[in-house]
């Protein structure tokens, strides 16, 4: 049976233990405890403490969910979207995606790798087929031309 969130301290207790579990985004952490039945004053209450006492932090958060998916092979423009809808500040996902200091030529590369086994595509179904796969996982067009042409980063 799951706990009575209808006092500051249940409410704390629950936001704790999912902060525990993993970074949250504050959006996240109130649309989870609304749903296990805290009050939305209670709510806020409970979150603006963990923000003051550096326990709920979003730039940590955005920082963990880009590390985290961009190891999974998603690209930036995906990572964005997903941010976005997690309810972040589009200027914090920028922010967040330029200061990530990744490489995301070198994590194309290592995720056209994983699928395709390095081989470049033999014809425009095959062309059209991985450029389509590594879309999807949201790298722009652009950086996918050139590794499908064969060209390198620096060319």
């Amino acid at each position: 049976m799951s706990a009575v969130l209808d006092t500051p301290v249940a409410v704390r207790r629950t936001a704790m233990d999912l902060l525990a579990r993993r970074e949250h985004g504050r959006v996240e952490l109130t649309r989870k405890l609304r749903q296990r039945g805290a009050p939305p004053e209670l709510i806020d209450e409970a979150l603006d403490r963990l923000t003051d006492e550096g326990l709920l932090s979003e730039s940590r958060y955005l920082e963990s969910f880009i590390s985290y998916r961009a190891r999974s092979g998603y690209g930036p423009m995906r990572i964005r979207e997903e941010l976005g809808q997690r309810g972040l500040q589009r200027s914090d996902i920028e922010q967040a995606l330029r200061e990530s200091g990744l490489n995301w030529q070198a994590q194309l590369t290592e995720t056209w790798q994983r699928k395709f086994a390095g081989h470049l595509p033999a014809d425009q179904r095959e062309r059209a087929q991985q450029t389509r796969f590594l879309s999807y996982r949201g790298y722009p067009l652009e950086m996918i031309g050139r590794l499908l042409s064969g060209r390198g980063v620096d060319d």
